[in-house]
């Protein structure tokens, strides 16, 4: 047995199932060996940011880590932005990453690169495997820190005389280490505030503080006490819709932010951050949260949310209560499309269990109050701020999903950094409809000049336009093989929705806004 087929017996035995590859030569002895072993489901993407991202989109509706199989310091350089996206996730990944062969690395080959000091940037964990008897047990340890909770992202180099190298030994999975638990001081001091103090916010993140699970205790906890539940301004994994809280987010813009929260004077922390602005703007504060306002850490992000505000509304004697009605279901809206008439034709048409993958940026900040009364659903969100992890991540987590049909909302800017997702969700014939809001400008990059305080001039304006030329995202989607259709009403967007969630593969809608 060579190196490489340990690697891929050791990540099979410790519950692996998805390799998601964009390889080159060095790797090649690791794709010889899934070729010869059954049981790693293998998907190709077209560029390796497109990898790291399905694997993170994969992460999230699983909880298991996929692999990815990436070419050299250069393969790992291209994936590295969603691989932060997935970081600020906290979704657990293996990399499997290629290298110059032992030997030949003192040579300085043109390929050759500091791929330790690339994957330390985004990785928990990172080691370079020297012989091929270490492959296996690397690689078992591997998955054991990418599924520490609440997930890392473990790195692997494996030289590839490593891979091709005899001796290789299988390894058994390592036990994965018991999620932390909140410590019991913690959840006193949590109800001493809930309890002495007025005006208390409950910040719920991380994929644990925004599930069902938790939210039903966090209702029990607002309803006994009368604080304020809200969530993070990005998360992971929200289940929403009906049957869940109707929770809000800290807005994303600094002042908006800043006016939300001005009135608090206590903020419990359940896997999150105490908010603070995405960027530094001139005269505005870092800090989002009123400076004289108490944290009280209830949680932190790898601690068990959900066991902590259970316990949390026990010592509040806290009585179950139901879940508020969010009202009826919204209907299509008909006419020109506006921000609110789309997220409320998504509310309307979602099937039941939908997956919403958001990275609408700009255009999609408001459609958390007029989707509350969709169906039960997911909603996955850009977490790290690195454009072009959308459309990746919708293909992950059709892949993750088990069926279930993906709606991506997906501004069109930030869809062109990883448009070849598309191809590999039309290989793969995944359920996954597209939505492009087609403004055809950086939009958010406009709004941000005026944040700063900048001034754009004619120039500056032509760099964030992308309508010279057009980009014909029809024609593009259709070159990857997938269906594609124009809409300039939500009337067409809702009757193509309705024909994309009959067909089995891909579809992408441009909505012109």
């Amino acid at each position: 047995m060579n190196g490489a087929e340990s690697l891929v017996h050791s990540l099979l035995k410790s519950g692996v199932e998805v390799c998601f590859s964009n390889p080159g030569t060095s790797e090649m002895h690791f794709v010889a060996a899934l070729d010869r072993i059954p049981g790693m489901r293998c998907v190709l993407g077209l560029q390796e940011n497109v990898v790291t991202g399905a694997a993170d989109g994969y992460w999230r509706m699983t909880g298991k880590p996929a692999v990815t199989l990436l070419h050299c310091g250069p393969g790992l350089a291209n994936g590295l932005s969603n691989l932060h996206n997935a970081r600020r996730a906290r979704s657990g990944i293996v990399n499997c990453v290629g290298d110059q062969a032992t030997y030949h690395r003192p040579y300085d080959a043109p390929l050759t690169a500091d791929t330790e000091g690339f994957a330390r940037g985004v990785s928990q964990w990172v080691r370079t495997s020297t012989k091929a008897a270490d492959v296996g047990a690397d690689a078992a340890t591997a998955v054991q820190a990418a599924r520490t909770s609440p997930g890392q992202i473990a790195t692997m180099i494996l030289p590839s005389d490593t891979c091709w190298d005899e001796g290789g030994v299988v390894a058994d999975a390592l036990p994965v280490p018991a999620v932390p638990q909140a410590e019991m001081h913690a959840i006193r001091n949590a109800a001493r505030v809930l309890r002495e103090k007025k005006n208390v916010l409950v910040l719920l993140g991380g994929t644990m503080g925004t599930s069902e699970a938790a939210q039903i205790e966090a209702n029990r906890i607002a309803a006994a006490t009368g604080a304020h539940l809200l969530a993070e301004t990005s998360n992971a994994k929200f289940q929403r819709g009906r049957g869940r809280l109707q929770l809000e987010r800290v807005p994303y813009p600094a002042d908006q932010a800043i006016a939300r929260l001005k009135d608090y004077e206590q903020i419990i922390l359940v896997g999150s951050k105490a908010p603070i602005g995405f960027f530094a703007y001139p005269n505005m504060p870092s800090k989002h949260y009123p400076e004289g306002a108490g944290i009280t850490v209830l949680t932190r992000p790898e601690q068990d949310a959900v066991a902590a505000l259970r316990a949390l509304a026990d010592e509040l004697s806290a009585p179950k209560v139901a879940m508020p009605d969010p009202g009826p279901r919204p209907e299509a809206v008909r006419g020109g499309p506006t921000p609110e008439g789309l997220a409320r034709t998504v509310a309307a048409l979602m099937p039941e269990g939908a997956i919403i993958v958001d990275e609408a940026v700009s255009y999609g900040r408001g459609f958390f109050p007029h989707t509350h009364a969709a169906p039960a659903h997911d909603w996955l969100q850009i977490t790290g701020g690195a454009i072009g992890c959308g459309v990746p991540l919708a293909t992950g987590a059709a892949i993750g999903g088990g069926g279930r049909r993906v709606i991506a909302l997906q501004a069109d800017g930030s869809a062109m950094y990883t448009v070849q997702g598309l191809w590999t969700q039309a290989r793969e014939k995944l359920p996954v409809t597209t939505i492009i809001l087609s403004n055809r400008k950086y939009q958010i990059l406009i709004g941000e000049y005026h944040n700063v305080g900048a001034n754009p001039g004619p120039t500056a304006m032509n760099m964030l336009d992308l309508g010279n030329p057009d980009i014909g995202w029809v024609k593009l989607a259709e070159s990857m093989g997938v269906e594609a259709a124009q809409a300039t009403t939500l009337d067409q967007v809702a009757d193509l929705m309705a024909q994309s969630f009959a067909r089995p593969g891909p579809f992408l809608i441009e909505l012109v806004i």
